[in-house]
């Protein structure tokens, strides 16, 4: 099977690494707890957030790599962990289609970490034999989510609704999708 590059080295300053597993606990359970009021109105997981949880998370990484299904990468800026973004498979979508998403500490946000995370990850996604499509998926009220795909030249596909997991979420989610047609045509452009 083909799997996406270990590390992405997009910048002199910006790095995508897969997670080393317990090596990055420390570092990474810091950033989330320094995350921790900037993720908590959109992310359901921080209401569990614990050392063991994020142990449990990152020892987790190896397997789910290797499988497929996950490939989660640390977002690394100027040498530190800032957050972490991924390309999966959900569970219940089309064999052709792969998610992307991302989360940033709130000392690496505008300054394009997450843009050129996502530029990076569709390239990777399109790299895997059938998929035919990316999305990124967010609640609707989560408009600094949703400003990043709109960037991109991702299109608004469907609004669905969800259930409503973190304090934020208004309970609809806005799905974004771009196809490899559109990602080859704006990369033949130039445009990112």
């Amino acid at each position: 099977m083909d799997l996406p590059l270990r590390v992405i080295e997009l910048d002199t300053e910006l790095t995508l690494r897969r997670f080393e597993g317990e090596a990055d606990l420390p570092e990474y359970f810091r950033v989330i707890e320094e995350s921790l009021e900037h993720l908590r109105p959109w992310m359901s997981w921080i209401a569990d957030h614990s050392r063991e949880r994020t142990a449990e998370f990152l020892a987790a990484r190896p397997e789910r790599w290797e499988s497929g299904t996950d490939f989660t990468y640390a977002v690394v800026l100027d040498g530190v962990i800032v957050g972490a973004c991924g390309l999966f498979r959900r569970e219940g979508t089309a064999d052709g289609a792969r998610e992307i998403g991302y989360w940033l500490h709130p000392g690496a946000t505008g300054r394009g970490v997450a843009s050129r995370s996502v530029v990076a990850l569709v390239g990777q996604a399109f790299r895997l034999p059938g998929v035919d499509y990316v999305e990124i998926v967010h609640d609707l009220a989560n408009r600094a989510s949703g400003a990043v795909p709109a960037r991109l030249g991702f299109t608004a596909d469907v609004r669905r609704p969800a259930e409503r997991l973190a304090p934020a979420e208004s309970g609809e989610e806005q799905v974004w999708r771009l196809t490899r047609g559109q990602a080859e045509e704006r990369a033949a452009t130039g445009t990112p």
